[in-house]
């Protein structure tokens, strides 16, 4: 069954942020993704799940849960944004989530990947 997005009056899709970058850690995996707010729908996302980094992290002997598993998933988030014609994303970090760690590898990848953050 497909759910569909919230319809938002005007006046508030106006002010809203287009695209938002939601980041989630877990014990074995870094993922993270681009959601259009006013549609409600994944932009872009990125993840060491994904079969192919997965098992490239796994041939080299790395993790896919550390910090250069989360500034490979910023790397590789950027290329697909900029081929989406995305230029921007606003960040938005959980309450417990400080600008440190995994949460700085992602965003310092995605701005040297030539995405601007808002």
């Amino acid at each position: 069954m497909v759910v569909p997005p919230p319809v938002r009056p005007e006046r508030v899709t106006q002010f809203l942020k287009p695209y938002v970058l939601r980041m989630h850690f877990t014990n074995k995996f870094v993922n993270a993704q681009v959601v259009h707010t006013p549609t409600a729908t994944v932009a872009s996302a990125a993840s060491t799940q994904e079969k192919a980094l997965r098992l490239s992290l796994e041939k080299t002997n790395e993790s896919t849960r550390d910090v250069a598993a989360a500034g490979k998933i910023g790397k590789i988030l950027g290329e697909r944004l900029l081929q989406k014609n995305i230029p921007a994303v606003s960040v938005f970090m959980k309450r417990d989530q400080k600008y440190h760690g995994k949460v700085k590898a992602v965003i310092d990848s995605l701005r040297e990947a030539g995405v601007k953050l808002l």
